[in-house]
Parts: C-alpha cells; structure tokens; sequence
C-alpha cells in the first residue's frame, strides 16, 4: 500500500476545465466510433453526449481548439492513412534534424534518461517513488516521478483510480511509492499545457525497463505531433525489423503515455490498433493534437 502525505487541495484550474469537458468528448468519440458509416450530425452525437449541439461546439472549441466536425474528421480511418502517407520517413527525419527540427516547433520537449538493467531487475528496490492523481484533458492522470524526473504516467476514467494505480505499481513491485501530489502536479501542468512546450525548458524523464523497451520508446520521442509511424517501421529503427510483434508488446508496456507518444504507432493501414489505455482516450489524444497542428 503507498503511503499518504494525505489530501490536497486546490482552486479550480484550466486542467479541471478539460477533465470535465472529456467526459463529454469520450461519449462523443464512442458514440461515432459506432456510427462512423453512417456520417452523424453534430445533432446526433451532441444529443448522445448529453449536451446541447451549441454546448458540444462550444466544448470542442474549448478543448481542442476545434469543431466537433473538425476533430472527428481528424480521427478517422481515412485521416490516418494520410497520415501515415504523409510520414513515411518520419524516424529518418527526425533523426537527421534533431529535436530542434521544423516538425518539434509545437510538440512536448523532452530530456530522457534510463536507469541501469540491474536496477530494472531488481523491481525498482530502493526506489522512491511520488505519484498524485491530477486532472487532464483526457480523464484523471496518475503522474510518478522519482529523484531523476518523471517515470510514470496513466490514465483512468472515474472509479478506475486504484486500478490504474495497481497496474502502475505491478511494474516495479519492489519501489517505495509516497503520495505526494505537491510533487507531481507541476509536471502534469507542464505536460499538458502545451504553452509551455518549449525547447529551453524540457521535461525530465526517465526510462524504468529492459534494454529493449527503452530502445523502442526512445524511438517514439522521434515521432513529432502530428505524424505517425507503423509497428513494422518502427521495428526497423530500433534494430529488429521483423520483431513487430515484440516492440508492439514494448509499445503497450510504455510506462509513460503521451509523454512518450505510443499513441502515434498505428497498424499498416492506419488502422488505430490497441491502446493500453483504451482506443477512446487514443482517439482523443490523437484529435487532441490535431487541434495544436491545426491551429499552429
């Protein structure tokens, strides 16, 4: 069980604003993941929201700097594999210019590090780590940091708290886990304001796995906002090139989602694939970005 600092306590911020507004975007994002072929209105998924047409364009607007025609347009099928087209080098790019290249000017700065294999093996033993639940654009995030920087990030939907929480901790049974949300509530602003994605300013983080997984996640860093890349792709950049299934599984064991942007594999033909965090939060967290592309 971790140990408690006990409840904090805060004013109303922009990220409750947006962890409000996503429990209305998550209806709207299943209701037409289930009615893609029929082209709803905005009429029909606002009404299957439980808003109003004007509310549901006015929360769209709000939160991802779009209409809702917009967004789910920026979901689709069709829109990925455009993506994708759009993409095909993008590791290649990525690698060539740097993350100070063209394609990073809106994307989430980071600087990564990764603990050592025998630390890894051990279970995290002798490790201390601060988690806090926050609000965020997409449903409550679970944020852990340890004295190196920020090495966990989940998602839950309401009354999924301790089961993300549990599958966090599976990962490293063996660490100290200290609720400390003072801690951790910076790094959750800085990641999801996205006026503070700067250059200057990074965002620590630290790898907790194998030499594999690391490997693969410090391939999806490469991925800027608004690209994509495959599994298969993907496999060849980090040295393996018919072990797509194996950096699939490495993918899903991302320990810290959207920082790390797992969100951007998708399948051969666009298809999105799987989430470990569900491929509605996927979906959103794709339009999501679409919106600061767009609006760039």
């Amino acid at each position: 069980m971790p140990k408690s600092l006990g409840p904090l306590t805060t004013p109303a911020t922009p990220l409750e604003i947006a962890a409000c507004d996503y429990d209305v975007v998550r209806r709207a994002v299943a209701y037409v993941t289930t009615h893609v072929r029929h082209q709803p209105e905005v009429e029909d998924i606002a009404r299957a929201s439980g808003v109003t047409a004007r509310a549901l364009t006015d929360l769209f607007r709000r939160w991802c700097g779009l209409t809702p025609k917009a967004f789910l347009q920026a979901v689709t099928l069709d829109r990925a594999r455009r993506v994708l087209a759009e993409s095909p080098n993008v590791l290649d790019a990525a690698l060539e210019l740097g993350l100070s290249g063209p394609g990073r000017l809106h994307d989430l700065f980071v600087v990564h590090e990764a603990m050592s294999p025998g630390e890894w093996k051990t279970g995290g033993a002798g490790l201390e780590i601060r988690f806090g639940f926050h609000p965020s654009p997409f449903g409550t995030a679970l944020a852990m940091s340890s004295h190196r920087g920020l090495c966990g990030l989940a998602f839950a939907d309401a009354g999924e708290e301790t089961a993300a929480f549990a599958d966090m901790t599976r990962r490293w049974p063996n660490a100290t886990y200290v609720e400390d949300p003072a801690t951790t509530q910076p790094l959750v602003r800085r990641i999801f304001d996205a006026d503070a994605w700067r250059e200057d300013q990074p965002l620590r983080i630290v790898f907790i796995g194998t030499d594999f997984e690391v490997r693969v996640w410090e391939a999806l860093l490469r991925i800027p906002l608004g690209r994509a890349t495959t599994y298969s792709t993907l496999a060849g950049h980090v040295g393996s090139p018919r072990a797509a299934r194996a950096v699939g599984a490495a993918v899903g064991r991302n320990p810290i989602s959207f920082v790390v942007p797992c969100h951007r594999v998708l399948g051969k033909s666009g298809d999105l694939t799987g989430y470990h965090w569900g491929l509605t939060r996927k979906r959103a967290i794709l339009g999501w970005e679409a919106g600061k592309v767009i609006g760039a």
